[in-house]
């Protein structure tokens, strides 16, 4: 049962472009919020099934439509929101006699949530400003979990007018919608964000690593370390998964090797030095090796075991 509250907003008429993991639960918190939200994806039995879902979650004077196409989704449409897999997935939708562009109205706003490179947010962008459109970029923090909560954190980049055009209806899904500046600046953002965390979850499994080999019970290490320094959202969340051995809690390995892709590639461009997460990034190509491409990040310690 959904617990989540909502602020109060005007209602507006909203798209939302792919309905996976991510996309599907956050469209779900703007039909319960209250606005009238068009949806596509590839799988068009999947928009059907999510109108399906939420007609009863929705206030009585909103509507919700599957589209068959990206275009027909923005058609009217205010705010189009967006979340698919990568580079060549966000131009399918955007891009083209079917895309989200072909369809939308002057002034309409493209808020993107794909983690994505920085380069195809600027270009898109810049085709957008072309067209009288805007476009935001706007990766997103947090997993399923935070999906499903309505509690994402938001990194946004683009013109600070359409974010704040964006930014009040996308708190339905967000607990944080933050921006950070030009074009590029929201994935760059998400970038920093999965540096990071690719080094706390590898720090966290050569420690528990370390104590299983010690002789030590991890699970009450854990309770004692994670109230000090050491404390993270990854010991909170995922230290005693780790301990023990589940794995099927979300974002995949697969695709951090993606993001850790596009941060790699982003470092050769702006002359960044990160061995750390290069070498991390292999060990994730490990646990590919093994079987675990579906397996969540925090499987990095199955290499150690």
């Amino acid at each position: 049962m959904n617990t989540r509250t909502y602020a109060p907003t005007p209602t507006r008429r909203v798209a939302f472009l792919g309905l996976g993991v991510m996309g599907y639960p956050m469209a779900g918190h703007l039909a319960r919020a209250g606005h009238s939200v068009t949806v596509y994806n590839r799988t068009t039995s999947k928009s059907i099934a999510w109108c399906t879902e939420y007609t009863g979650a929705t206030s009585q004077n909103a509507t919700l439509n599957p589209a068959a196409t990206p275009r027909q989704a923005a058609a009217g449409a205010e705010l189009v929101f967006c979340c698919v897999g990568n580079d060549d997935d966000l131009r399918s939708v955007v891009l083209g006699a079917d895309g989200a562009f072909a369809g939308m109205a002057p002034g309409a706003v493209l808020v993107d949530h794909t983690t994505a490179s920085a380069n195809v947010a600027r270009e898109l962008y810049a085709t957008a400003q072309a067209q009288g459109l805007h476009f935001v970029d706007a990766p997103v923090s947090g997993g399923q979990a935070g999906a499903q909560n309505g509690a994402l954190t938001v990194m946004c980049g683009g013109d600070l007018a359409a974010f704040e055009a964006a930014q009040p209806v996308a708190m339905a899904f967000a607990k944080a919608f933050t921006y950070l500046g030009e074009s590029g600046a929201g994935q760059l953002a998400k970038m920093v964000n999965q540096i990071c965390i690719a080094g706390l979850v590898q720090g966290l499994a050569e420690a528990i690593a370390f104590g299983d080999k010690a002789g030590l019970d991890m699970n009450l290490v854990l309770d004692v370390i994670g109230k000090g320094a050491a404390q993270s959202w990854q010991m909170d969340n995922r230290g005693k998964t780790m301990v023990a051995g589940k794995f099927d809690f979300g974002f995949a390995v697969d695709w951090m090797r993606k993001d850790l892709g596009l941060v790699l590639d982003e470092a050769k461009r702006n002359g960044a030095r990160l061995p750390a997460t290069a070498l991390i990034d292999q060990f994730y190509a490990d646990v590919q090796q093994m079987g675990g491409r579906r397996w969540d990040t925090s499987s990095l310690i199955k290499r150690l075991k």
